[in-house]
């Protein structure tokens, strides 16, 4: 009886929550959606912002609550690939079912959302968390497009990203058709090439100097002995 009344409690909370998380949408939460079957587990959708390692990406995790939430913590695990998280993987942040006694029942789907980005885009280590280069962290940026439309529960839940993701995806090919140099792989490869060259560079131009060198050198040291000894050229005239 006990469990039951605190599954409706659950329940009733996190229908307040949805209904206040459509209102009044978090910044960069483009998706929350709990499970039709399942008002217990809720699905999410960050875009990375802008100016942020995570720009272009779309990040889709899950968030599973306890029976009595709003009293404990939900587990929070993130899926697509993302250069901070491990993917399927409970995450110990202070908002996080690993810190019980951080949790504050007042707090709502909005609000661990939003402290959920804000580690996301802080560097501080904690269980779960990984450590890649800013390059790699954009790579995943670029590829988790493609990475969520594989995903059928994703696309089943937010078709209008799904969408949108499409179009983006679209656009992007019709870009790197016109312009090679628009694919962000391409870049790297197109700077390290200009790297390289550039030093082929610099290289044939230093073995250009010291070759020029030596022959100055010889013809000066030719002039030097003529006019030291210009009887040995008379000489051999003669």
């Amino acid at each position: 009886m006990t469990s039951k009344r605190a599954n409706t409690t659950a329940a009733a909370r996190l229908r307040q929550d949805y209904m206040r998380i459509k209102k009044d949408p978090v910044p960069y939460v483009i998706g929350a959606e709990p499970l039709p079957s399942n008002i217990l587990e809720w699905h999410y959708v960050i875009k990375g912002p802008e100016k942020s390692l995570y720009e272009g990406g779309y990040y889709h995790g899950k968030l599973v609550f306890p029976k009595d939430f709003p009293f404990k913590p939900p587990k929070i695990i993130i899926m697509t690939p993302n250069g901070r998280f491990k993917t399927h993987t409970r995450l110990c942040l202070s908002i996080s079912d690993f810190h019980p006694d951080t949790w504050n029942p007042a707090w709502s789907v909005a609000t661990i959302l939003t402290g959920l980005l804000s580690f996301m885009l802080e560097k501080a280590p904690t269980l779960g968390s990984i450590e890649t280069t800013d390059y790699q962290k954009r790579q995943y940026a670029e590829n988790s497009l493609d990475f969520n439309l594989k995903d059928k529960s994703f696309c089943e839940l937010f078709p209008d990203i799904t969408e949108e993701m499409r179009d983006k995806l679209k656009l992007r090919e019709e870009e790197q058709k016109d312009d090679p140099e628009s694919d962000p792989i391409l870049q790297e490869e197109y700077k390290n090439g200009g790297e390289n060259e550039n030093f082929m560079n610099s290289s044939m131009f230093a073995n250009l100097c010291v070759l020029i060198g030596f022959a100055l050198f010889a013809v000066t040291v030719n002039y030097v002995l003529k006019t030291v000894n210009p009887d040995d050229n008379s000489n051999g005239m003669g």
